[in-house]
């Protein structure tokens, strides 16, 4: 096993099934994994109204920058963009999908970062992004939790990268609860983030 113990990430990680990397739902889409609530699965073009009403939303963006989008072409243009990903780096973030109402309602995953971020390149990172009216119901663990493991388990990854704003606390429990440490804090797009990261314990 690759990731960490304890009892809160034990009890939840024993629900996880990262055994169908590539199980087809249909022509178009892929399944990533799933959890006792949840489906992960390939973004697609039929997803862009979920994608506006997450990031049209100022809450939601309060730590990402402050620039929620104001029209759904740009959601179009930000799946279309992590569809390439899935492509060029074969991973990328994926939409979250509640079992009991197939809603969408958000994003999580992996993302192969290929810019400089504080003095690191090419590394993974772990995401997540939900409605706000999704909130508070453990969706971001849950998710992120699965796809740290699909990351270990499927992709042989050795370690898997996380950012927070410091003042972000929701974001910070979160990648707590999965396992990450911070390692420090660093200035991104003008604002203190802490760095934080979670290796693998499998022995090759």
């Amino acid at each position: 096993m690759s990731v960490p113990e304890g009892e809160y990430f034990t009890a939840l990680l024993s629900k996880l099934d990262t055994t169908l990397p590539i199980l087809s739902l249909s022509a178009l889409t892929i399944i990533g994994c799933e959890t006792d609530r949840l489906i992960l699965r390939e973004l697609i073009p039929e997803d862009a109204n979920g994608m506006f009403e997450l990031d049209s939303d100022e809450e939601v963006h309060r730590y990402l920058g402050g620039n929620p989008v104001n029209s759904v072409n740009q959601s179009i243009a930000d799946i279309e963009f992590i569809r390439k990903q899935y492509v060029e780096n074969g991973i990328g973030r994926w939409a979250v999908i509640e079992k009991s109402t197939n809603n969408f309602i958000g994003w999580a995953g992996l993302k192969l970062i290929t810019s400089e971020v504080n003095n690191h390149i090419n590394y993974h990172d772990v995401g997540y992004r939900f409605i706000k009216k999704f909130w508070g119901k453990g969706y971001a663990t849950e998710s992120a939790m699965t796809v740290i493991k699909y990351g270990f388990e499927q992709m042989n990854l050795k370690e898997i990268i996380g950012i927070a704003d410091i003042e972000n606390e929701g974001s910070i429990n979160v990648l707590e609860k999965c396992g990450l440490k911070k390692l420090g804090k660093f200035d991104y797009n003008g604002r203190l983030h802490y760095w934080m990261k979670i290796e693998t314990t499998k022995t090759s």
